[in-house]
């Protein structure tokens, strides 16, 4: 199988043979332009010192500064930052923001370690960064293992080593120190919006409501996604973290199991009661469902299980989660893919508007603050409905022509070919 940094040039060298964009560009487009690769030497405090990878990718700022997350996982790998540095650069593109792509990556089990330990890391990591990242050059926020108190540690870093606190340093910062009402609903906020707005183009053959809805993956996007699902009058009858999950045709109520899972702190099945069955994530991925949702981590549908899909729709809020091959097994069989550039861009845009809110040092209420998300990312989804209406192309097609086209248009505007 093609790693994720392969899968996701499969998508950029499409697109930009539809667009004629020639191989110079290509090469440009596909490689990041800086690749900050070091170690971060951790003592800990039972004595010992242990040695974690680091890196910063930073991909491509022809639309302005380098933006994405860092997160924390003992598997990251360059190839795996790279590719998702790669992402951001389209994603920011086709949400219209002045931004270019970037990401960043610890190989710290943040769940092994005590929290005098991980500030000690994300101390380290800005220490080694700071020469090349900031407001107007690349601006990080939380991903997989990190959250707002890493940010928090990290733009204290970052203030102590320039001389002064900068809140549009990093985005997903708590909102005492500088961070954005509602950013942390933003991604499954999005990806609500996105929904909505595709049922509106399917031409009545789903309802606005009542769907029947599985989601695998049930953290900061995962959970989230699935109470505002329920609010707008959908069944959530599946959910599943890493260790596996439940079924309930009558539907989940999924505040409840959210509190239930915070509470004890384990895994989905050991929590499951009542008449709803207890499930593997491969069974989640294969149910007879009207939406599929995966949240969790890339590469989940496969040339191996894309036969069993039985979902009319796939709405990617994890990262590259669906292989191209299997990619292509799904358009033939007519199940329409939103891709995650698209699907699950509400997250940078949040953090688009934190970092105005930080910039401008004015700061909008939650209701406010998600009204500017939701017109920004439904625009972006009937910009895509536009360019697929018009080639007759795939959604995620469609969503990489546009967020292609964008950087090579700007790219030649700026002279770089």
């Amino acid at each position: 199988m093609a790693s994720f940094l392969e899968n996701t040039q499969q998508h950029i060298a499409r697109a930009a043979s539809v667009l004629e964009l020639g191989a110079a560009v290509l090469a440009i487009l596909e490689k990041p332009r800086e690749v900050h690769a070091f170690e971060v030497p951790m003592p800990m405090e039972d004595g010992s010192t242990r040695i974690f990878s680091a890196w910063r990718v930073q991909h491509n700022d022809v639309l302005g500064p380098y933006k994405g997350g860092i997160r924390y996982h003992p598997a990251s790998s360059i190839d795996e930052v790279s590719a998702l540095a790669s992402l951001m650069t389209w994603k920011t593109s086709l949400a219209g923001l002045p931004y270019g792509g970037a990401k960043g990556a610890v190989t710290v089990d943040p769940k092994t370690m005590t929290p005098k330990e991980l500030e000690a890391v994300s101390r380290s990591y800005v220490r080694r960064l700071v020469q090349v990242i900031g407001p107007d050059r690349d601006i990080p926020a939380p991903d997989v293992g990190t959250n707002a108190q890493v940010m928090a540690w990290m733009a204290d870093e970052y203030g102590k080593l320039t001389g002064h606190y900068e809140p549009a340093a990093f985005t997903g910062k708590p909102v005492e120190i500088g961070g954005s009402q509602g950013r942390e609903e933003a991604t499954g906020f999005g990806g609500v919006v996105i929904l909505r707005e595709y049922l509106k183009t399917a031409g009545g053959e789903l309802p606005a409501t009542g769907l029947r809805i599985a989601i695998q993956g049930m953290g900061n996007v995962g959970g989230v996604i699935a109470e505002e699902l329920a609010k707008a009058g959908h069944r959530v009858v599946a959910l599943a973290d890493s260790k596996g999950g439940m079924f309930r045709e009558e539907g989940i109520d999924v505040p409840v199991m959210i509190a239930a899972k915070a509470a004890s702190h384990g895994p989905l099945t050991e929590i499951v009661a009542g008449d709803a069955k207890i499930i593997s994530n491969d069974e989640l991925l294969a149910l007879d469902v009207d939406v599929l949702i995966p949240a969790a981590l890339e590469n989940v549908i496969t040339v191996e299980n894309a036969e069993r899909i039985q979902a009319n729709v796939i709405l990617e809020m994890a990262n590259g989660p669906i292989t191209p091959e299997a990619d292509a097994i799904l358009t033939r069989r007519e199940i329409a893919v939103i891709p995650d550039i698209l699907a699950n861009a509400g997250g940078v845009i949040g953090s688009y508007l934190e970092w105005v809110q930080g910039r401008s040092r004015y700061y909008w209420e939650k209701e406010e603050a998600l009204a500017k998300v939701e017109k920004l990312i439904a625009e972006a989804f009937r910009r895509v409905a536009a360019v697929r209406a018009d080639r007759g192309v795939s959604w995620r097609e469609a969503a990489y022509i546009r967020a292609v086209g964008r950087v090579a248009a700007a790219m030649r505007f700026r002279g770089w070919v």
